[in-house]
């Protein structure tokens, strides 16, 4: 599983040349493929960042507000909500993305960092909430309760009690919205149209065209669009695990 990725690592150090004639080892080590691009490429991974930032912040003002609603309140249709929730997830993404596209042809958010945004959340919302949902049933009532008998409200005891309290699941909640959004290719190929609002993984589809003879710059491409991902994970690594955890067990 690893060796794939030491591949791409080895043949963007190598220059040019195609990857199945790269050596195993990079003997004469070069930047000149990861130099070409970021001049090519800096544009798509900017938007990509905007998209990815943009994804989470709509995701979390979206679900943090709902996974409590679910958690605190016995509504009724909640089974059937949560059910639909599930549902949303199987849905194939080119269904969604079809969907979006004569949507946003209609409203004017073709080719616009906020259509991307709007679009990749629609993915995200349903797991965050299911993921903060089940966090904060484990929270104990006696919390809140705790704050409504001083005379906080609902909104009061959500934002300073249930909030701080469940940071490990909106790390987790927004992290993994964040890489929905980065690694996202199909919205990204179906809702943009031209060259200006481009994400970094179209870019590299794109790249991948003209520089079949000469992988070293699509290889160091590549490995430049993996750092924020790797990064994210090895920082919020133990925040994933207690956030995902958190309300499996009680």
């Amino acid at each position: 599983m690893l060796f794939p990725v030491y591949w791409m690592v080895n043949v963007s150090l190598q220059g040019g040349g195609t990857a199945a004639n790269s050596s195993f080892f990079p003997t004469d080590i070069t930047f000149e493929g990861y130099r070409r691009a970021l001049e090519d490429q800096t544009g798509n991974l900017v938007t990509s960042i905007v998209v990815a930032l943009g994804s989470v912040l709509v995701t979390l003002a979206i679900a943090t507000p709902a996974a409590y609603a679910l958690s605190r309140f016995r509504l009724r249709g909640m089974g059937v909500f949560l059910f639909a929730l599930l549902l949303a997830q199987m849905i194939p993404g080119i269904v969604i993305a079809n969907s979006l596209y004569s949507l946003f042809n209609s409203v004017g958010l073709l080719n616009t960092h906020v259509g991307l945004i709007l679009a990749d959340a629609t993915h995200a919302v349903p797991f965050a909430i299911l993921i903060m949902s089940a966090f904060m049933r484990s929270i104990p009532p006696a919390l809140t309760e705790a704050a409504r008998v001083d005379g906080a409200g609902h909104l009061r005891a959500f934002w300073s009690i249930v909030v701080p309290v469940s940071r490990n699941s909106l790390i987790t909640a927004g992290l993994f919205s964040f890489l929905f959004a980065w690694s996202d290719f199909m919205f990204g190929l179906t809702l943009t149209t031209g060259a200006d609002i481009k994400p970094i993984t179209l870019g590299i589809y794109d790249y991948l065209q003209g520089n079949v003879q000469s992988w070293g710059p699509v290889m160091a491409t590549a490995v430049i669009s993996s750092l924020p991902a790797i990064v994210l994970l090895v920082v919020a690594q133990r925040y994933i695990a207690a956030g995902a955890l958190g309300g499996a067990v009680k």
